[in-house]
């Protein structure tokens, strides 16, 4: 199984929000109190004053930062590029999914991690 297939299961139980086009899911300096995980659709992250940006897709997750940092406050904006369905997981909802499937950490981790490498590869040119 992999963290789409994941969040897909845990979607049947969970906080399932549907969002669309051009329409703004957090905003930059907002409390975060969950993170997501996008089930289907495309995602624009920007920050910086939109300098900085990404693109993220199905199976991707963004916004976790808030479920390890107390007091969070979202770094950057994240907007629907594409009608999408997102799974909001707060705390409690990921460590169950930890819990219920170890992969999914790993998964996640390197899902994050080839995005961090994808980023720090545009700003070398």
């Amino acid at each position: 199984m992999n963290a789409l297939d994941t969040m897909r299961a845990l979607a049947s139980t969970g906080e399932v929000m549907t969002v669309e086009p051009g329409e703004q899911i957090f905003a930059s300096g907002e409390a975060g109190h969950c993170m997501y995980g996008l089930l289907e659709g495309s995602v624009m992250l920007s920050w910086n004053g939109d300098q900085g940006h990404e693109q993220i897709n199905a199976g991707d997750v963004f916004g976790a930062g808030a479920l390890v940092t107390s007091a969070h406050r979202r770094y950057g904006n994240a907007k629907a590029i594409t009608p999408c369905k997102l799974l909001k997981m707060n705390r409690e909802k990921f460590l169950f999914a930890v819990q219920e499937s170890p992969m999914f950490a790993l998964e996640l981790l390197g899902s994050i991690d080839h995005r961090l490498r994808q980023l720090k590869d545009c700003t070398k040119g």
